[in-house]
């Protein structure tokens, strides 16, 4: 190892303590004694990027590009900062560019069309577009279309399920799936997790004891696809869709008969070889169809079902606007999610209410361009800075207390807060939404629909407003909403597990019979 990537991982380590000057000072101590070195450089500014500090990160990549002007690498950093900055237009123009560089990377691929469900200008036919040309990539490159394997399912036996995932930890899909993978019943589904991530904590452990659960990290599509197969998995779910750590392509390789898009991705695989996508009324309406080239599956308890983390504060606080005399509104989505509508629209709110305030919490926060970039978008539309109070990353645990800092969260559009919408109303606090075409935009207004809430889901920016007002002006009602949102929560379908997973099932067995049927 070189004396630059020992330093690289005190740095990293200072990152995930949350010691974000120690990383900055120690990345600084690279770049001074390594700076003619572009994979050093590139390291260095990779990291910057993942601990949110981007205007750091920045400067490191467009060094990068002086000492190796032919090198595509920075190119995927700087789409990925200028994404987490809401300039969906330079992300998407990079993405273009990588492909015409890069055109069979996967990593790039998958990246440039997830950054098309952040960018509100993307019509929903190039969307499908850019999919379906995913699609015939990936069956391309594991060799052209596979038939079906044969499917034989015996009422008497378990149907054998694979979950595939990167994210079998304390990330948003492994939150929502550890429990439904553990209440899974052993004479309907023996569940299996096919986990190709590298990072392995509680919510690891907890899939691991509940499952028959493969590292599968290490193995190419080929040699995961023959251990699906060595299986002789039934249903075959992807988790993961075009995000991060992704194994999709492994799908195209066709390794079991029934295979499903659910609960990581929001919007269509591309993929031919996916028999169905599993959503709900909610996050699809009637019409969604043509957002897809998978049939849609709709589960009758929702898409998924939320259980706290154990260690959210086992009160909700007192609501913040009897400590501090004013209504307070926040966001702790990523920032990749606040376009020019967004802050637009939330600036006309802060406008009709002239006492109230707006806390707003990413990891990118603590990054002062940034920070500053915000401020102005806001004074631009009449908001005093001093309205506007911006914080960084911290440990999730310290996250959920602070929502006792806010009275009501506003949702960004179109891409709205999945657990982040959960978090923010277990911890007392409704949440305003905007639902429109996309399924990515209808994640709240589903889990609002569950708890009995629907009137806080807008049907335009007018109606948004109206609703953000209605419930800053009416005190009584606010703090009424916060006191009981937690018993609400548990009484619905949203926190209904057992139901959910039941549900489930049903699915998994009702399309596992019809393919099983039709190839009689």
């Amino acid at each position: 190892m070189q004396d630059w990537q020992s330093q690289l991982t005190i740095a990293q380590a200072a990152a995930q303590r949350g010691e974000f000057q120690l990383c900055l000072d120690t990345c600084q101590g690279i770049l001074d004694q390594h700076s003619a070195d572009a994979g050093a450089v590139l390291a260095v500014g990779s990291l910057l990027s993942s601990a949110g500090l981007i205007s750091a990160a920045r400067r490191c990549l467009d060094h990068v590009r002086t000492l190796a002007p032919n090198d595509v690498r920075p190119l995927l950093e700087l789409a990925n900062i200028a994404s987490a900055e809401g300039n969906h237009a330079e992300a998407h123009r990079l993405y273009s560019l990588l492909l015409k560089h890069l055109p069979d990377n996967a990593v790039v691929r998958r990246n440039a069309l997830t950054i098309l469900e952040y960018h509100p200008a993307v019509s929903i036919a190039e969307r499908l577009q850019q999919a379906r040309a995913w699609g015939d990539w990936a069956i391309a490159r594991a060799g052209g279309m596979r038939p079906r394997p044969p499917l034989a399912i015996d009422d008497a036996r378990a149907l054998r399920v694979g979950y595939v995932s990167a994210d079998f930890c304390q990330h948003t899909v492994g939150l929502f799936v550890k429990d439904v993978i553990a209440r899974h019943q052993a004479q309907r589904v023996s569940a299996y997790a096919y986990s190709a991530g590298r990072v392995n904590d509680w919510v690891t452990a907890a899939i691991r004891g509940t499952s028959l659960f493969r590292d599968v990290s290490a193995m190419d599509d080929a040699a995961l696809a023959e251990q699906i197969r060595q299986d002789g998995i039934d249903v075959l779910v992807d988790l993961s869709g075009h995000t991060g750590g992704s194994r999709l392509t492994a799908f195209a390789q066709r390794p079991a008969p029934v295979q499903l898009s659910w609960l990581g991705y929001f919007a269509t695989t591309g993929l031919p070889l996916i028999d169905a996508v599993l959503l709900d009324d909610w996050h699809a309406p009637a019409g969604t169809e043509t957002q897809f080239i998978e049939p849609i599956v709709r589960l009758p308890r929702g898409r998924f079902c939320y259980v706290p983390v154990p260690f959210a504060p086992d009160e909700v606080a007192a609501p913040a606007f009897e400590k501090n005399g004013f209504v307070t509104f926040g966001c702790f989505n990523n920032t990749a999610k606040l376009n020019a509508q967004v802050i637009a629209l939330w600036a006309r709110i802060l406008a009709a209410m002239p006492s109230s305030r707006l806390i707003l919490k990413w990891r990118t926060l603590q990054d002062e361009a940034l920070r500053a970039s915000i401020r102005q978008a806001f004074a631009s539309h009449g908001i005093a800075p001093e309205r506007i109070e911006l914080r960084g990353a911290s440990f999730h645990v310290d996250l959920l207390k602070e929502y006792a800092d806010i009275d009501i969260a506003l949702d960004p559009f179109p891409f709205t807060g999945g657990l982040t919408s959960c978090e923010a109303l277990w911890m007392g606090v409704p949440v305003v939404t905007w639902p429109q075409a996309q399924v990515v935009s209808r994640q709240t207004h589903a889990f609002l629909n569950a708890i009995g809430l629907p009137e806080l889901s807008a049907s335009d920016a007018d109606d948004y407003a109206a609703i953000a007002c209605g419930l800053a002006g009416d005190l009584p009602r606010l703090k009424a909403l916060r006191v009981g949102m937690r018993e609400r929560m548990r009484a619905s379908p949203l926190c209904d597990v057992d139901g959910f997973t039941r549900s489930l099932e049903d699915a998994y067995w009702s399309i596992a019979r019809r393919v099983a049927g039709s190839d009689a």
